[in-house]
């Protein structure tokens, strides 16, 4: 089960000022999840000669968050047109929970031009840490099998948005993570949402496509492109 406590300011259509609001909540899940370090007998999971392989099960898992979004700028006599400016965080608990605490900040730029009222441009930054518990499994890894086993510590990525609106639309996402779990290579992600062009019955065509650029050291190793092909086939075959 969840629940949410929201609070809004100035957000009636017409109302000059800038306007925002502010959200608390919370949730509750009465299932068993896994300890992040613990086998069902008290060892480590990482204790291949004591442990018992199956995690201990918990009973339960709660977690919070919070979020608040405030518009610093308003485009005159328009409602949802300016600048913007969020901020997010959520928390659980390190034992049950790879991730025990994730917070995000960002800005957005909605309709500035006069000529471009539709356009959007955002950016922002994620931090994802991972829990106690978790690091100390690794620990225990490179304690017990492999020295030069990873620890884990946080996660990062940086968005950057850009939705272009006219006669068709374009949208364009690049993502670039940081600290990859100390697992991967990284990798630069690009979504591009193309809605341009007109098919012969005059209906739009819109479809996805995600750009993935595998990065090691200071070279672009590998390039991958996906597109969603059932996607354009039922808009070319079955339009309806």
């Amino acid at each position: 089960m969840l629940g949410q406590l929201q609070y809004a300011w100035n957000n009636k259509k017409g109302d000059p000022s800038l306007t925002g609001q502010i959200k608390f909540g919370g949730w509750r899940h009465f299932g068993s999840f896994a300890d992040q370090r613990l086998a069902s007998n008290g060892a480590s999971l990482a204790a291949a000669a004591s442990s018992s392989g199956e995690p201990l099960l918990l009973s339960g898992d709660v977690g919070g968050w919070a979020v608040f979004e405030q518009q610093i700028h308003r485009v005159p006599h328009s409602d949802d047109r300016g600048i913007g400016v969020f901020a997010r965080a959520a928390g659980a608990p390190a034992d049950r929970n790879l991730i025990d605490l994730y917070a995000d900040v960002g800005v957005e730029f909605i309709g500035l031009r006069d000529d471009r009222p539709d356009d959007k441009f955002g950016i922002a930054a994620g931090y994802a840490h991972v829990s106690k518990r978790a690091q100390a499994l690794d620990a225990d890894y490179r304690t017990l099998v492999d020295m030069t086993w990873p620890v884990r510590s946080f996660e990062g990525l940086l968005t950057a948005v850009y939705q272009l609106s006219g006669q068709g639309r374009l949208d364009v996402t690049a993502q670039f993570p940081i600290h990859v779990a100390a697992f991967m290579r990284m990798a630069i992600l690009s979504w591009l949402r193309s809605g341009c062009e007109p098919l012969p019955g005059g209906q739009p065509y819109e479809n996805d496509y995600c750009f993935v650029f595998v990065v090691a050291g200071d070279s672009i190793k590998q390039v991958r492109e996906y597109m969603d092909t059932r996607k354009g086939w039922q808009m070319i075959f079955k339009p309806d």
